[in-house]
């Protein structure tokens, strides 16, 4: 039989249709595997997932659920001979048997968008790490700014001393921190450094020039400073005013570490970002990151203008919902909250007995920072010889960031042997006030 009858088409020579209308369907008839109708299964799905998708890519037809070899399925179930393999990078063809014992369904990129606070978040990029996050919400800013000013002259990014954001050339020069910027000189033309919290400084620092503003909401490697409400308000309004992209970069602050999801959670909406970059906790320990924009953001970036190889890809995505998913969850959250007070309850004891070395305790949730008169890598050292690794950020800070689900007795059993490790470095046995009775409740 013909392929026409085989796949339950009638001849269309005997009818009277239309001669355009014959034709799609002798042409449907003769194909194996046609282009996906508008009311299939296949757009249906594209349909759904498209929405919350930054549109650098061209969307081919077919969407593919299944391969094996060098064979890909579609959602209908149509067998296609894959001569791309992914652009040269699948070498060992599709689920290899040893990778797709890994390998799961891959995850839609509105799981990451609706756990936010992003009030006006509306798409994704999915990338590979926090720099490459922070690559792309550069790249779309400035992107931007072309679209506002097509002389080029809107091309200025802003960001601030004391910042992190990553080592790729872009991210780095958002970085204004000699010791990391000077080896690789030159940096990135057109960024601007300002203070961080000098709202004063802002209608100069952020002009009509500016196309982006990049910020740390908590800075975690400059010294656990926080921002304070007025300060992002007023960066806000001025991005507005002059209409310039704001950028919050939560790729150590956020995803649950301050005690809501996102670190600008709390904030109104009048300080929200047009822009959020992820990564860190959001593989908790595995390679992903993503930028999240507004729909205004998104309408601005068009096919070919940003692409990844293997960011989104199925282990990685199949990992981020499910970290999501339990960093979202109230149990996580309200438990950083009551466990910073643990922490803080502590320090302000060791700030007691150590009133000359601990001069100031920052940060929200368990985000904190310890501040140090002088050196800390002594206490570092003697604390690691003890069982406790703890690490140091900006000028003479203790960092502490321990995983959220960190348990209160885990929390006590730490900060006693940092007491244990500050006593052996200051040389002192004075005990602190208001533990008595400590560490028999912990034992008991």
């Amino acid at each position: 039989p013909s392929l026409a009858l085989r796949r339950g088409y009638a001849s269309p020579t005997a009818s009277n249709l239309p001669a355009g209308l014959q034709n799609a369907i002798q042409k449907e008839a003769s194909l194996a595997t046609p282009d996906p109708s508008s009311d299939s299964q296949t757009s249906r799905l594209v349909g759904q997932s498209t929405p919350y998708m930054v549109p650098t890519y061209v969307r081919p037809p077919p969407m593919f659920q299944k391969g094996e070899g060098c064979f890909l399925w579609d959602v209908e179930n149509r067998q296609y001979l894959d001569f791309t393999s992914g652009i040269a990078v699948n070498a060992l063809g599709h689920c290899d048997p040893e990778m797709s014992k890994l390998l799961a369904q891959q995850l839609l990129v509105e799981k990451t968008v609706e756990s936010g606070a992003m009030t006006d978040a509306a798409r994704a990029f999915i990338c590979n790490s926090g720099s490459e996050a922070n690559e792309a919400a550069i790249k779309f800013a400035r992107k931007c700014g072309r679209t506002a000013d097509e002389s080029g002259n809107k091309h200025e990014i802003v960001s601030f001393h004391n910042s992190f954001h990553g080592r790729t050339m872009g991210s780095l020069s958002a970085t204004p921190n000699p010791k990391y910027q000077k080896p690789f000189g030159p940096m990135v033309p057109g960024f601007r450094y300002g203070t961080y919290n000098d709202i004063d400084a802002i209608n100069d620092l952020v002009t009509d020039k500016t196309c982006g503003v990049i910020i740390e909401p908590i800075q975690g490697e400059g010294g656990v400073n926080v921002a304070t409400d007025d300060f992002l308000l007023a960066l806000r309004r001025r991005c507005t005013e002059v209409g310039a992209v704001l950028i919050y970069d939560e790729i150590q602050c956020g995803l649950g570490r301050t005690g809501t999801m996102w670190a600008h959670g709390a904030l109104p909406k009048e300080a929200h970002p047009d822009i959020l970059t992820t990564a860190k906790a959001l593989g908790n320990g595995f390679p992903i990151g993503a930028t999240i924009v507004t729909e205004n953001v998104s309408s601005k970036i068009v096919t070919g203008d940003h692409g990844t190889t293997f960011g989104g890809n199925p282990l990685g995505s199949r990992l981020a919902h499910y970290i999501v998913g339990r960093l979202s969850g109230a149990e996580i959250q309200d438990g950083v909250i009551q466990k910073e007070k643990i922490f803080r309850k502590r320090f302000e004891q060791l700030k007691q007995k150590y009133p000359d070395v601990i001069t100031e305790v920052r940060g929200r949730g368990l985000l904190l920072g310890v501040q140090l008169s002088q050196d800390p890598t002594p206490v570092i050292t003697a604390a690691r010889e003890r069982g406790l690794l703890i690490i140091t950020c900006g000028t003479n800070t203790l960092r502490f960031v321990p995983p959220l689900i960190i348990s209160e007795t885990e929390i006590e059993q730490g900060m006693d042997i940092l007491e244990d490790a500050m006593k052996a470095v200051f040389r002192t046995d004075e005990h602190i006030p208001g533990t008595d009775g400590q560490q028999e409740m912990r034992a008991s």
